[in-house]
């Protein structure tokens, strides 16, 4: 057999390989994702969300019910890859929980709910920035990256989130483009 013959083959055998499983890939991460399983798992994206939005002197997640909003956006509003990394961030989380703390999340105790999302907020981030836009733009946001955003949008327009956590003012008087916050003052609702 030839040398160039058996190398031309080689290559090409490799490529056809490597452009199968993109291909299968890409079709796994845009096919319809399986959300009826949301809402029983509800209780865990509300202790999720009550873990980045806590309860202090102003409403937590749990309050404003963010749960809810993570479910119904993520069912009607959000890609199918972006389906796929949220449902599969939510069993991984579960997975990772059962290995190394023996217990489920919402069993966890405050601490080491803090320490399983900066976990998953490290893996989530890559160091180049063009490389996360690339992930993002082909794979899909991650798993933390989706929570978080759904959590802040979700508290923010909720009705306790935007009168109770957010300064609100109930008769805007005349519009003032730029005014200085002062110190410890909580951010404009209204503005």
């Amino acid at each position: 057999m030839d040398r160039r013959t058996t190398i031309k083959g080689l290559i090409v055998f490799v490529s056809v390989g490597i452009s199968s499983f993109s291909f299968y890939k890409w079709i796994a991460i845009n096919s319809v994702a399986d959300v009826s399983q949301l809402h029983k798992k509800k209780a865990l994206i509300a202790e999720l969300a009550e873990v980045i939005i806590p309860k202090t002197d102003t409403p937590g997640a749990k309050d404003a019910q963010v749960e809810d909003f993570i479910v119904d956006m993520m069912k009607f509003c959000t890609e199918p890859k972006n389906q796929h990394n949220f449902l599969n961030g939510l069993a991984d989380l579960e997975i990772y929980t059962h290995k190394n703390y023996n217990r489920n999340f919402i069993a966890c105790s405050k601490s080491e709910k803090q320490e399983i999302l900066k976990y998953y907020e490290a893996k989530s981030l890559y160091k180049l920035k063009i490389i996360s836009k690339v992930n993002n733009k082909v794979f899909g946001m991650p798993f933390f990256i989706i929570l978080k955003q759904l959590t802040v949008e979700g508290y923010c327009t909720s009705q306790p989130g935007a009168t109770r956590g957010l300064a609100y003012d109930y008769i805007p008087g005349t519009y003032a483009s730029c005014i200085p916050l002062t110190k410890n003052q909580k951010s404009w609702a209204t503005k």
